[in-house]
């Protein structure tokens, strides 16, 4: 037996574990250089736009990136805050969160990557590759599974993976709609502020679209939503008049997930509805499509069509009971892994 293989192998506590958890992306700044640069890459994943390259590319390079890029630089700029992207800067205080919770367990790592920008999916994984991680559990942010996001994200760490001599154990939690501790999160988040503020007349409860399309090709996608929509509903006592469910963020001339959100809002306010409370569970963060779409531009809209009181509850972010669930399901899915430990020896 070769010398090398005669060695003794030491008692080890258990294998070095990682756990990353993945956002959609954001621009490095709100320049129209650096959206252009961002919108480039979102747009040029077929995950999430499935119409064939040689159709889609002559749109996306000839018109989308030439005209969309400083329209939506003055868009993220409006949101920009002193710690940059608010969505970078909240899974950042996610992951800063979940290491002070975690800290006692000295073989885990923790870290947070961008589907679309920096800091990327793939730098992260040659971070964990470089410090001999054997064990790795990816949590993309998207409590309702679409092939757009979770799926892509699976792309990603796949893709880098493929480049990997030692390829280490994988766990990937593809979904958590109806996690009790996320539900909870939700439904905290929408009780607490209504104990800072006056309660509206109604609820909505407004999700980033999907082509129905997708849908129709077996995403699952907008079943979840509805049940997470059950779910906190149920949870804070509602009836059916009390709440509404949405869904926003369509893009292009295909028919998305019905119905609107702002046209929702046009229908609510003309019909009489003078105030309401809007929250969107399937946002782990806030981000342009919250505190721009959403708080402001669709703010507007209920509000020019006779609406009076139009209340954004923020997104989960890092409070308390969002760090909670976030650690409950990381704990459910590595505890056996961080409690198993190793002895070999070879004569």
């Amino acid at each position: 037996m070769p010398p090398m293989e005669q060695q003794s192998l030491q008692s080890s506590s258990a294998p070095q574990v990682a756990v990353l958890i993945a956002n959609l992306g954001t621009p490095a700044a709100p320049t129209k250089k650096a959206v252009r640069r961002y919108l480039k890459e979102f747009l040029s994943d077929p995950r999430v736009v499935e119409i064939p390259k040689l159709l889609w590319w002559p749109i996306l390079n000839g018109i989308i990136l030439n005209i969309r890029p400083a329209k939506s630089a003055k868009l993220y700029a409006s949101i920009w805050t002193e710690q940059g992207s608010p969505l970078l800067a909240y899974t950042i205080a996610q992951r800063n969160a979940l290491k002070k919770h975690f800290e006692p367990q000295k073989n885990l790592q923790i870290n947070c990557a961008m589907r679309y920008g920096e800091p990327s999916i793939a730098k992260a994984m040659s971070e964990f590759e470089a410090q001999g991680i054997e064990k790795i559990l990816v949590l993309p942010l998207y409590p309702q599974y679409s092939a757009a996001t979770t799926g892509s994200t699976f792309d990603a760490v796949a893709a880098k993976l493929t480049q990997s001599r030692r390829v280490p154990a994988l766990r990937f939690i593809d979904d958590y709609h109806d996690n009790p501790a996320y539900i909870n999160a939700c439904v905290q988040q929408i009780r607490q502020h209504w104990q800072r503020h006056q309660r509206s007349d109604k609820l909505l409860l407004s999700y980033h679209g999907l082509p129905k399309a997708s849908i129709k090709k077996g995403d699952p996608y907008y079943q979840q939503c509805l049940k997470t929509t059950h779910l906190i509903t149920q949870a804070l006592g509602l009836q059916k008049d009390q709440y509404i469910h949405t869904f926003q963020s369509r893009f292009g001339k295909a028919e998305w997930l019905q119905p609107y959100t702002d046209k929702s809002l046009i229908k609510l306010a003309s019909e009489g509805l003078k105030s309401i409370d809007v929250f969107c569970p399937g946002f782990a963060a806030d981000c342009l499509e919250t505190l721009e779409e959403i708080q402001e531009e669709n703010r507007q809209i209920f509000l020019d069509a006779g609406g009076q009181n139009f209340s954004y509850i923020a997104a989960l972010n890092d409070s308390p009971d969002h760090i909670e669930a976030l650690t409950s399901i990381i704990e459910a899915a590595i505890s056996d892994w961080l409690s198993t430990k190793t002895t070999v020896s070879t004569a």
